[in-house]
């Protein structure tokens, strides 16, 4: 999915989200994004399509088993918003 980035927007956020659900739906497990340094997730996600070690390793150090902590799953969706550099200033 990383690779085929069909939209401009939500790319991110959606492939965040699916992953989260097959990670839960298979280990019962969920990334707990909060924790997942920006700048370190950005390198991964771009070297992902030719060696996906950095991210798995990344990914793997923060995953949970809070899969029904609602805290964690909307912290991840406003962490996605962080990765992208979107800020709510930028609506006002």
């Amino acid at each position: 999915m990383n690779i085929a980035h069909p939209f401009m927007e939500g790319n991110g956020r959606t492939l965040r989200i699916w992953l989260d659900l097959i990670l839960k739906k298979n280990l019962r497990k969920v990334v707990n994004w909060q924790f997942v340094d920006k700048t370190l997730y950005l390198q991964a996600m771009e070297r992902s399509p030719i060696n996906d070690l950095e991210l798995r390793t990344l990914l793997s150090l923060n995953l949970t088993e809070e899969t029904e902590s609602k805290e964690v799953y909307f912290k991840g969706i406003e962490q996605s918003y962080y990765y992208e550099g979107y800020r709510k200033e930028d609506d006002e």
